[in-house]
């Protein structure tokens, strides 16, 4: 029985008992009544979420990219910040969390960092994070104490467990090796454990230092690299259908994704569906879930207006 068949039956067991129970007169079950009701909404909110994770890559883990922009030391605290954000929502799910390769700012934060993140539906509820996030603060950095806008730009892309996704030819592919500036094990800054593979025909470039071994970085690296290509390859065809439908392919806002202002006032605001908190603090802390629904609402709603009208240009 799966779990929509499941729900039914709840729903026809509760309808039965409430006639049997008016049939008798019986006016003692309502609170017993309005328990299971209670029970019935519960189950059909967890169900209609998964729902809105059927896109085909949701079900599976993710690998997330963060790389600070223009802000100079205050972009690369932000892009720190954001690594303990996302880490801690992903605790909250229990997903797994590993960085697979970090490069860390000269005074504070981090100038980027790669991690995969395991679980189930990992990428379904990281892909609302997706996109550039704006943090406007008091400097911390700044003696004069002026207020700062910062930029930091956030991918998240499934991981590829299936190499048949994207294909990845040898010739295509320059793997270069190097001795690792960062944290991973005993053999880390002793070898060449290091891995950067460029992509020749598209000029991608992506690395892995985290891991113990040449392989294992390698490995990860090319997960990193075969979601990459899958990006662009979506990107493209998207760009192929507008020629083709004699679209305007304007620069979109959408793909400012997120501002947290903490000065003069306090609230995150999501641009692509007008999601607000006012408490950033939470929000920084993981609490992202309003966020997540509300982008994986308003996907879903997209996908359903793009499905009308593919039925209503095939028909007509």
């Amino acid at each position: 029985m799966n779990q929509w068949e499941k729900l039914q039956r709840q729903i026809d067991d509760l309808k039965n008992y409430a006639t049997l129970a008016q049939e008798e007169g019986d006016q003692s079950v309502a609170d017993d009544i309005g328990a299971k009701l209670d029970e019935i909404r519960r189950d059909f909110s967890s169900l209609e979420f998964l729902v809105l994770l059927s896109g085909p890559y949701d079900r599976g883990n993710a690998i997330v990219a963060i790389h600070a922009g223009t802000g100079g030391v205050d972009a690369q605290d932000w892009a720190a910040m954001l690594l303990r954000m996302l880490t801690r929502y992903s605790e909250r799910k229990n997903f797994s969390v590993k960085i697979i390769d970090s490069n860390t700012g000269q005074e504070a934060g981090i100038k980027s960092a790669v991690l995969t993140v395991v679980g189930p539906y990992a990428y379904g509820y990281l892909r609302s994070e997706n996109g550039v996030h704006r943090l406007v603060r008091i400097s911390p950095f700044d003696a004069e104490a002026m207020r700062h806008t910062s930029f930091a730009l956030v991918e998240v892309l499934p991981d590829l467990a299936d190499a048949k996704d994207v294909e990845l030819r040898d010739e295509d592919l320059k793997i270069d090796v190097f001795r690792s500036g960062g944290h991973g094990g005993q053999s880390v800054n002793t070898t060449d454990s290091a891995v950067r593979i460029t992509h020749l025909p598209t000029g991608i470039v992506v690395k892995c230092q985290n891991e113990r071994s040449q392989v294992q970085n390698k490995a990860q690296a090319l997960k990193y690299l075969r979601a990459k290509l899958l990006l662009l390859h979506q990107q493209e065809v998207k760009t192929e259908k507008r020629k083709v439908r004699g679209e305007h392919a304007a620069a979109e806002w959408s793909n400012q994704a997120r501002s947290y202002v903490l000065q003069p006032y306090q609230l995150v605001k999501d641009h692509r569906t007008e999601h607000e908190e006012p408490d950033p603090q939470a929000v920084l802390d993981g609490k992202l879930d309003g966020f997540v629904e509300a982008y994986l609402r308003m996907s879903a709603e997209a996908e359903r207006r793009r499905k009308t009208q593919r039925e209503f240009t095939h028909e007509t």
